[in-house]
């Protein structure tokens, strides 16, 4: 199948017995590019403001990745310092999006999560994961760094766990991600993933609303600041995107 450098990708919601998923594709791993992250980020804050859904599964679609991270033909692309932040932006504004949701949002992690997507995880509340779901913030290894989602990571698993992610640039087993709390429970089956998950909404279907919105405030106190934080970061990664060294190294990813 030929993919066009462009595809934006898909994302699709829907409403069924108080329960809300949101699931999103592309044919290139799963990965980010900009269009997918507007409509995602536009679809959580929708299906987040609403009263009809007591819980939100947040999954992406296929048998491979879970995520690839941020689409390096986008990032190829980039020719501008303000292009670069409006692309970083979207990572920003899907995180924004997932903090801000009424309801608890549990992600169904089934394949390998890497750069931004563990972000996206990292905002989740309840993340569940088969074993073969190893994390890869590879940022540095391009040339820039986990700018944006950084916070959300390190408000999740701490700035140690974080900082070894961040460094190393290379994948870490789900177990250890586990370990550090980016998810909460691993699977050793697809159908045990599904079990799981299934579990989960179950249970928090019939929770009080009320309760979850008050917990969600709690979880994410500290964090009122980043409407300004996450912007400053992406203008960070914005400009770093643009350096020769990024260019080659994302020239040698896409041809390995």
């Amino acid at each position: 199948m030929t993919v066009s450098p462009q595809d934006p990708g898909t994302v699709t919601a829907t409403v069924a017995d108080s329960v809300a998923t949101v699931s999103f594709f592309h044919p290139k791993g799963n990965s980010l590019p900009g269009a997918l992250l507007g409509r995602l980020a536009e679809v959580i804050g929708q299906v987040g403001a609403s009263s009809d859904a007591r819980v939100l599964v947040l999954r992406s679609e296929g048998t491979g990745p879970f995520c690839a991270g941020a689409s390096f033909d986008e990032l190829v692309a980039i020719d501008s310092e303000a292009h670069g932040r409006e692309f970083f932006m979207g990572f920003a504004r899907v995180i924004l999006a997932m903090k801000r949701a009424r309801q608890f949002i549990v992600t169904r992690v089934h394949g390998k999560v890497a750069g931004g997507g563990i972000g996206i995880v990292a905002a989740s509340d309840f993340a569940v994961a088969h074993t073969g779901a190893a994390v890869k913030l590879s940022e540095l290894a391009i040339g820039i760094g986990p700018f944006v989602v950084g916070p959300v990571i390190e408000r999740k698993i701490g700035l140690a766990a974080f900082s070894a992610l961040a460094v190393d640039a290379d994948f870490f087993p789900a177990t250890w991600a586990a370990q550090q709390g980016l998810y909460a429970k691993v699977a050793e089956t697809p159908a045990e993933l599904e079990a799981m998950v299934n579990a989960a909404v179950k249970k928090l279907s019939h929770a009080n609303p009320e309760a979850i919105a008050q917990m969600k405030r709690v979880f994410w106190e500290g964090t009122g600041h980043w409407d300004t934080l996450l912007p400053e970061r992406a203008a960070m990664s914005g400009r770093l995107v643009l350096s020769e060294f990024t260019r080659q190294a994302i020239a040698r990813f896409k041809a390995s």
